[in-house]
């Protein structure tokens, strides 16, 4: 639930910046040149000061990206999943030019009370305005572009989009990283039993209880691989509140809380095991047709294979020395169950724990 709250406050931040700033660029186009020429805007020998469109731009804004933000939620969270694509874009296109229109004739009514001029509300005003018709364009325009971002933050993660946009990893960049391998315990034999088609909702449904748990311990989905998923934080971002750790717990809390689902609807109870790593690799832009972003180095390796000891030493959580040494171990039990690990084909030792909740 707190999760939910938390990405619908994202969300709505993130709407209400996006729209008040392009609706005040589309004002700033719309009356370019006017504060320059005439420092206001005349109809019936009545003037308005520019700047008060601008402010009627950002209570636009505003409202528009109140709305946006409660209808898109809603949608994910309730209605895209029941519908397919063009039905679903069709159905909010609706929505959306309705509110719209309630809203512009909100506004124009607010006008004529405040300044005496007369602005067109009556019913169907907006059939023949050219300045409603201007504005729809404008919003679906928008409204596709903030769609994209939203797509590409989804794609990337949080943050990785913007890095992307501004080059930051066009060549190559040194970064200390915490890596987590989360592996599905005994897949093989889920997989088997359910079926490829089932095995894939399965999984699905495993995925999303692990991305509801990301946003509240800073962490990145690096990639999936088949019934992987590799998990990334900054090391600041990753030790602050042993945030590498703790999601681990919270996921395993979460699926424990879904137990009657996932027997009802798949007849097994999904159990996963980890295994943490940190240290320095390189982060770039690879690939021209796929672009994404890339990680080389040792500790991809590390990480790996420390999750591969956990059926060895049936573990659920491994962690390097590396972390423990940068987490508070007080709020959590830790065993030492190999000391000095070689890394198969390096020269690199490790000592690995077991890591289990108090």
């Amino acid at each position: 639930m707190i999760d939910k709250v938390r990405a619908f406050f994202e969300l709505l931040f993130g709407s209400i910046v996006f729209w008040v700033f392009a609706f005040v660029l589309f004002n700033t186009i719309r009356y370019n040149g006017l504060s320059v020429e005439l420092g206001n805007y005349t109809q019936d020998d009545i003037q308005i000061p520019i700047r008060a469109f601008f402010a009627y731009a950002t209570i636009l804004g505003l409202i528009i990206g109140v709305f946006y933000a409660i209808i898109e939620y809603l949608f994910d969270l309730y209605v895209s999943k029941k519908l397919i694509l063009g039905v679903n874009i069709l159905l909010k296109s609706l929505i959306y030019f309705i509110l719209i229109i309630i809203v512009l004739s909100f506004l124009s009514f607010s006008i004529e009370k405040q300044v005496g001029i007369d602005l067109p509300n009556e019913r169907g005003w907006w059939r023949k305005d050219p300045f409603f018709w201007n504005t729809v364009v404008y919003f679906i325009t928008a409204s596709i572009v903030f769609s994209f971002i939203r797509i590409a933050n989804d794609k990337f993660g949080r943050g990785v989009f913007m890095n992307m946009l501004l080059g930051k990893y066009k060549r190559p960049k040194e970064e200390e990283r915490i890596l987590m391998f989360v592996d599905l315990k005994d897949s093989t034999k889920i997989a088997e039993q359910l079926g490829h088609e089932t095995y894939s909702r399965f999984i699905q449904d495993c995925f999303k209880d692990l991305n509801n748990v990301l946003r509240q311990h800073d962490a990145e989905v690096y990639q999936y691989v088949g019934d992987e998923a590799v998990i990334s934080w900054t090391n600041k971002k990753g030790f602050k509140n042993n945030n590498c750790i703790n999601l681990f717990f919270a996921f395993k809390k979460t699926l424990l809380t879904r137990t009657d689902y996932y027997l009802a609807e798949y007849g097994f109870m999904p159990e996963f095991k980890a295994g943490v790593h940190s240290g320095k690799i390189m982060v770039a832009e690879v690939g021209t047709v796929k672009k994404e972003l890339a990680f080389h180095g040792d500790v991809i390796n590390s990480a790996s294979r420390i999750q591969s000891l956990c059926n060895d030493y049936n573990a659920s959580l491994l962690i390097s020395e590396t972390i423990l040494d940068h987490v508070n171990s007080d709020l959590f039990n830790s065993e030492e169950i190999k000391e000095d690990f070689i890394l198969k084909g390096k020269q690199e030792k490790l000592n690995v724990y077991r890591v289990t909740s108090k």
